[in-house]
C-alpha cells in the first residue's frame, strides 16, 4: 500500500512539495485546502477542500484515511490551524512535519517598525503616515476600521471581509509583484507607509524593495509563535529530508 502523505496547503511550499510526492513512486499525496479562496489553481495528487472539525476532527480524518505523514504548510499566520495540526498528530500518533518558508528580515535603509499584531500596527499608524498601503491580506482588517483621518489602499487576491477603515479603495490582484510595480503602485496613491505581514518568501516581497528606495516606514506584523515543542523546517527539501524522502527521486530532488 502506498505511503499516504497529508499536506495541510494553501501556499507555495505546498504547492512544490505535492508536486515532488507525487511524481515519487510509492507515494499518496492528499492536499487539504481550507476553501478561503474560490478558485484555487491546479494541484498535483488528491485534494480536498474545507476543515476537519477542530483538532479531534483531523486526528480522525487521519486514523481513517491511514495517513502515515502531515506536512503542516500553512501561512506563517494561520496560528490556529498549526496548533491543531500538532494536536491532531500527537493524538493520532502520525509524524509530522511544520513547513514555514523564511520570515523577511531588514536590511541597509529600512525603516521597519515590529508589531506583534494587527491591532499593534493600528496604534502605530496615526504618527508614521495619512496615506496606507494596507497588504495584510482579506481577513483581520477590522483592527483599522476605527480609523479616521487616514487613507488606505488594500490589496488582496479576494474581496476583503468588512468591516474596513471609512476612507478604503480596494485593488484585487495576484502577486507576484515586481519592483517597479510596486513603485508605481506606491507613487500613483502617494502612499507614505506601508503595512504588512511577514509572510516571507520573493512572491510579494518586492513592496518592501519598493518602500526602501522610496524612504518609506513599513510596519511589520511578525508571526505568531508556534506551539511548544514544535520546530519548522524552512523549504520543500527539508521537509522531505525529515519525512526520509530526501536520498529518492522525485521532481525536487
Amino acid at each position: 500500500m502506498p505511503a499516504h502523505v497529508l499536506i495541510l496547503g494553501g501556499t507555495t511550499e505546498a504547492r512544490r512539495l505535492a508536486a515532488d510526492l507525487s511524481v515519487r513512486p510509492g507515494i499518496r499525496v492528499t492536499t487539504s485546502l481550507a476553501g478561503r479562496v474560490a478558485r484555487p489553481g491546479a494541484l498535483p495528487g488528491e485534494v480536498r477542500v474545507g476543515g476537519f472539525g477542530g483538532p479531534e476532527g483531523l486526528a480522525a480524518w487521519l486514523r481513517e484515511h491511514r495517513v502515515d505523514a502531515l506536512v503542516d504548510a500553512t501561512h506563517p499566520f494561520a496560528g490556529t490551524i498549526t496548533a491543531h495540526a500538532a494536536h491532531a498528530a500527537r493524538a493520532a500518533e502520525v509524524p509530522a512535519v511544520v513547513l514555514r518558508r523564511p520570515g523577511w528580515r531588514p536590511g541597509p535603509g529600512d525603516r521597519w517598525y515590529d508589531v506583534a499584531s494587527p491591532a499593534g500596527a493600528a496604534e502605530a499608524l496615526p504618527g508614521l503616515g495619512s496615506r496606507v498601503f494596507l497588504s495584510t491580506g482579506r481577513l483581520g482588517l477590522a483592527a483599522f476600521a476605527s480609523l479616521t483621518g487616514l487613507r488606505f489602499l488594500v490589496r488582496s487576491v479576494e474581496p476583503p471581509e468588512p468591516p474596513l477603515p471609512p476612507d478604503t479603495r480596494v485593488i484585487l490582484a495576484r502577486g507576484p509583484f515586481t519592483v517597479p510595480d510596486e513603485t508605481r503602485l506606491l507613487r500613483a496613491h502617494r502612499i507614505d507607509v506601508l503595512v504588512t505581514k511577514d509572510s516571507g518568501g520573493e512572491a510579494t516581497a518586492a513592496k518592501l524593495t519598493a518602500a526602501r528606495d522610496l524612504g518609506l516606514p513599513v510596519v511589520v506584523v511578525r508571526r505568531p509563535p508556534l506551539p511548544d515543542g514544535v520546530e519548522a523546517v524552512p523549504d520543500v527539501a527539508s521537509a522531505l529530508e525529515r519525512l526520509g524522502l530526501a536520498a529518492h527521486g522525485g521532481a525536487g530532488a
